[in-house]
């Protein structure tokens, strides 16, 4: 195997490990039955929580797939699903539009960033 596919295969698993993380990390912070208990009282620290895990996911996954529509489907998706599931799922939690919002926000933020990055791994033949 030549060193150049060699290394290109090891950046398609870093980029694995990286999504991979990020939807992990999202799963956690969104879906677990309770909150993270508040530490001080900082207006709209949640948004900023949810932009910035949204922005993560989306750079990631831009990454790991490229800018695809699928992946901002999913993202939209996700962002509407974790939001019903707290709502919906866990009494515990609950669903907020602005929550919604906050989670596009940073998805789109991510998309941006990633605008820049290299083309997705390609599948060796």
């Amino acid at each position: 195997m030549s060193s150049g596919l060699a290394r290109w295969r090891a950046v398609g698993s870093r980029r694995d490990v990286a999504f991979w993380a990020a939807v992990l990390l999202s799963a956690v912070v969104l879906l677990v039955p309770r909150a993270p208990t508040p530490g001080p009282d900082v207006p709209g620290l949640d948004k900023v929580v949810h932009a910035g895990i949204f922005c993560l996911l989306a750079l990631t996954a831009c990454r790991r797939f490229g800018r695809r529509t699928a992946v901002a489907l999913a993202l939209v998706g996700y962002a509407v699903g974790t939001e019903l599931a707290q709502g919906l799922v866990l009494p515990e939690r609950s669903a907020e539009v602005l929550d919604v919002g906050a989670d596009l926000a940073g998805a789109a933020v991510g998309w941006v960033l990633a605008r820049g990055s290299t083309r997705p791994r390609v599948a060796s033949q």
